[in-house]
């Protein structure tokens, strides 16, 4: 991971108002992947806010829809995203416990091709 996406990612998650929103939707999807709509009603947020986020990680590369652009579509971490959050120190909240569990590799099960959990 380049120090550039390091930076980004940072501003993305702690440098801007909207960083909160950002962290608890990325904790969201480290769990499971999920739409949109799903999202909100697990947080408990605005669909449009949650859109508008989603959005943002996504232009940004740190959310992808590996299914497609098709409506309803479900959003995931993508990989760049779980390494930067691994690195995450505990002082700064740490990497999310389901991004904690889910990179952990698990006892008889493979990893997938690339690294992907």
């Amino acid at each position: 991971m380049t120090s550039g996406h390091q930076t980004l990612m940072w501003y993305l998650l702690f440098g801007t108002r909207g960083g909160p929103n950002r962290r608890r939707l990325l904790e969201a999807l480290a769990r499971s992947p999920a739409n949109a709509h799903q999202l909100a009603a697990r947080l408990g947020l605005d669909y449009r806010t949650v859109r508008h986020h989603l959005r943002l990680l996504e232009r940004h590369g740190a959310v992808v829809r590996p299914v497609g652009e098709a409506y309803a579509t479900p959003y995931e971490l993508a990989p760049s995203t779980v390494t930067y959050l691994e690195t995450l120190p505990v002082a700064a909240g740490g990497p999310p416990r389901a991004v904690a569990e889910r990179s952990r590799p698990r006892p008889g099960v493979p990893r997938s091709v690339g690294g992907a959990p």
